[in-house]
């Protein structure tokens, strides 16, 4: 049998996956990147985006994650995300509610408001995810 990759993504919420893998991509703050088993240690940081886990030359498991940071060492890849969702369990619909919902909001607050930064981060990042789960 050949050698597998520890994988672990955790998230404030909860840990999404903890297991032995073929090969994972993700997405990196300078690009999306691969890691396999025995790959030389590094350390990034992560943008919005979608988290591959592959089994041979199929992805087995699609997960989204807004930002944190990604570690790779001898014992493997460990992903630290600020928020992350399995993109099997998500709902379409619900996503274009909370999308809508945060426009409407970020309209009414203005460019002055005192939100207007974590409003614009959270449509920024519905977007990322409605595009995520189209794919």
């Amino acid at each position: 049998m050949a050698e597998k990759l520890h994988f672990s993504l955790v998230s404030p919420a909860k840990e999404l996956f903890s297991g032995e893998v073929d090969h994972v991509i993700a997405p990196g703050s300078e690009g999306e990147f691969g890691v396999l088993v025995n790959h030389a240690p590094f350390m990034t940081t992560l943008k919005n985006g979608v988290v591959r886990i592959l089994e041979g030359d199929n992805v087995t498991m699609r997960l989204f994650v807004r930002g944190g940071f990604a570690d790779v060492t001898p014992a493997g890849l460990t992903i630290l995300a600020e928020e992350a969702v399995d993109l099997a369990k998500v709902d379409a619909a619900k996503i274009n509610e909370d999308l809508e919902e945060a426009k409407t909001k970020l309209l009414s607050e203005g460019k002055d408001g005192p939100h207007h930064g974590a409003l614009e981060a959270q449509v920024d990042y519905l977007t990322d995810l409605k595009a995520a789960v189209v794919h």
